[in-house]
């Protein structure tokens, strides 16, 4: 059985990053995509990243970044996984592995079961599947769009590799998500902001002990 994982995405300041470790987030999520209003630089993503070391996962999350301009975070920020958010091939996510010799997420956004089958390749390359909302339309944004797709889709899923469950979540929705799609990981970003790109200390808080007790309630 697949790791439980949660992870707080889109942490752009020193005191939510402080919130997410304290409430036991697994993995945190620093955004490196300009037009996202989470984008973080890369001195900010350093110092955030050296917060978190050695208490959670540090997910350096990109959208169809060129190798030069991976390698650099890679360089400066040593994130533990890169996760690929936008439209990058198979081909491409291998060799970011290879180059880097670190574990790789694919984001696959989903909307109806004929998208499950997208995911059967990334399957090959990536440690791990993201799934996550389509955008909706007019959105520049691949994620941390706080829309949600059918989480029943995902029950009984059968893949090579675990997968983590995105996409409008929030701490009153975490625990019916995880029942209906039997996820053992969930991620994060909207859903604990009380505005566009803020991050709310409370509700981190809650959404990692209600994804955390729901959880220990599938375990038994």
């Amino acid at each position: 059985m697949s790791e439980i994982m949660i992870k707080i995405c889109g942490l752009t300041t020193e005191d939510t990053m402080r919130a997410a470790l304290d409430a036991g987030a697994d993995m945190v999520g620093l955004v490196f995509f300009p037009k996202s209003p989470r984008h973080v630089s890369l001195s900010q993503a350093c110092k955030l990243a050296d917060m978190a070391r050695g208490r959670a996962q540090v997910v350096a999350l990109t959208v169809n970044m060129d190798l030069d301009s991976l390698s650099r975070i890679n360089e400066l920020v040593r994130p533990d996984l890169f996760q690929f958010h936008g439209s990058e091939t198979p081909e491409a996510i291998a060799a970011a592995k290879v180059m880097f010799g670190k574990p790789v997420m694919k984001a696959v956004a989903i909307s109806s079961a004929d998208d499950l089958e997208e995911a059967r390749f990334f399957a090959v390359v990536a440690d791990r599947l993201l799934f996550d909302a389509k955008p909706p339309k007019g959105s520049d944004l691949p994620g941390g769009n706080g829309v949600s797709f059918d989480w029943d889709l995902l029950k009984d899923l059968d893949l090579p590799k675990p997968f983590m469950l995105s996409g409008g979540l929030d701490p009153s929705n975490v625990a019916e998500a995880i029942r209906r799609s039997g996820a053992r990981a969930v991620d994060v970003s909207s859903g604990v902001e009380r505005d566009k790109g803020v991050k709310d200390i409370e509700k981190i808080k809650a959404f990692v002990a209600a994804a955390r007790s729901t959880f220990a309630v599938a375990g038994e």
